[in-house]
């Protein structure tokens, strides 16, 4: 599927967090020009309206690019964006101080003083807002809230306005500049988050597959490590008793002989046991994986014999196709059933949040179809519409009762 639906389905978890988090920043820009210029120009008209609404817009612009490049700074993809929190500092002061001498000194009338200060009190909150996204430090970002709201009524009563209207101004400017503030620095540190529990899934993935070979190695190393110390030391006896022209020698590698046949077979139950997947516990551990991983499960089996081939077979199509769902797509729900129709014994395991990834590629499902074929089954995996991926496997009757 191609276009934005496509484009925003291939990206994973953490990506549609930054993407949200990236372009809710840029809204805050619109939102500053639509809120703070656009009733600028309504109230001041179109003279003076005109160049309160542009101003507006360079800083807006000016903010989104601040906050683009402070936020690829805390992801780590950029150095501290400091000259450019300086360049959003400077033009917020530039445009608060010629707000005010527009206010005193510009055209008269009361609609121009009104939009003249709604401008003022804009431009501090959103800068200041803007400005605590590239700070790391929460005292920093205190103080810088607190500045901006200090100045603000710090410039507004010398100039004539009344005590308690400077005091309302500052208190204004503190509570919008702390509100962008906190949703910067909690927007931040959730995107953060996301990305940490994606790479502690990652993490958790790779563990299990490292105990996995642990145990493997552990079984290989008690199943060879007693036998290949005794052919060992009873080679070195045969030879010595070979030198020695001894009868015994014959007896001793015969002995030897009997070891490593027995070695051979125990490695073959390691390997085979390593290969076989038990149908029911897979079922019971897809269903724990994927409730731990905030997947909701539903599981529908129906109570059938099966052989041991076959269930290994079906166990490793529930293996794999578990493992896909939570390493492709963002699935919110999956549906496992296994049932007997038509004949066959069938597996259908379904997954919402699908990707947009070729139907028909990779190494698991190939694998999974040879395992099937081996006992007449076969196996169909496909995008199933709804941003749904299904896998079916399917196993005659007559080859599952053996």
């Amino acid at each position: 599927m191609g276009g934005p639906v496509g484009w925003w389905r291939e990206k994973s978890t953490p990506a549609k967090v930054e993407t949200y988090t990236r372009w809710s920043f840029h809204f805050f820009g619109v939102i500053e020009v639509f809120a703070v210029g656009l009733a600028a120009l309504g109230e001041a008209g179109s003279g003076v309206g005109v160049w309160l609404l542009l101003v507006v817009a360079v800083h807006a612009v000016v903010g989104a690019v601040t906050a683009s490049r402070a936020l690829d700074w805390t992801r780590g993809q950029r150095e501290q964006p400091v000259r450019l929190l300086w360049v959003l500092a400077a033009v917020t002061a530039v445009i608060a101080v010629g707000t005010i001498g527009l206010a005193e000194h510009g055209p008269g009338g009361e609609e121009v003083e009104s939009a003249a200060g709604a401008v003022f009190g804009g431009v501090l909150v959103f800068g200041a807002g803007t400005i605590a996204l590239g700070v790391r430090n929460r005292r920093r970002v205190f103080g810088i809230v607190a500045g901006f709201a200090a100045g603000a009524a710090s410039v507004a009563w010398p100039i004539g306005a009344p005590a308690p209207a400077a005091l309302l101004t500052g208190l204004a400017v503190l509570v919008g500049g702390g509100f962008l503030a906190f949703t910067s620095i909690f927007s931040v540190w959730l995107l953060n988050a996301v990305y940490e529990l994606d790479a502690a899934r990652e993490t958790r993935a790779r563990l299990a597959v490292a105990e996995e070979r642990l145990r493997f190695g552990r079984d290989l190393h008690d199943v060879l490590g007693r036998n290949l110390a005794v052919i060992a030391l009873k080679s070195e006896l045969a030879v010595q008793l070979a030198r020695r022209e001894r009868p015994e020698a014959v007896e001793q590698m015969i002995e030897v002989q009997r070891i490593a046949q027995d070695s051979q077979r125990e490695v073959r139950d390691v390997v085979r046991g390593y290969r076989d997947a038990d149908l029911a516990a897979e079922l019971a551990g897809a269903k724990g994986v994927l409730t731990a991983a905030g997947i909701e499960c539903e599981m529908t089996e129906e109570a059938c014999e099966l052989p041991a081939e076959v269930q290994s077979a079906l166990g490793w199509v529930v293996r794999e196709a578990t493992t896909n769902v939570l390493r492709h797509g963002d699935a919110g729900r999956c549906a496992v059933g296994l049932r007997t129709t038509q004949g066959h014994v069938v597996l259908t395991v379904e997954n919402d949040g699908a990707g947009t990834a070729s139907e028909g590629g990779g190494s698991g499902l190939a694998g999974l179809r040879e395992r099937l074929a081996a006992v007449d089954g076969t196996l169909e995996a496909g995008h199933a519409g709804d941003g749904r991926f299904r896998v079916v496997a399917r196993v005659p009757v007559s080859g599952a009762a053996g």
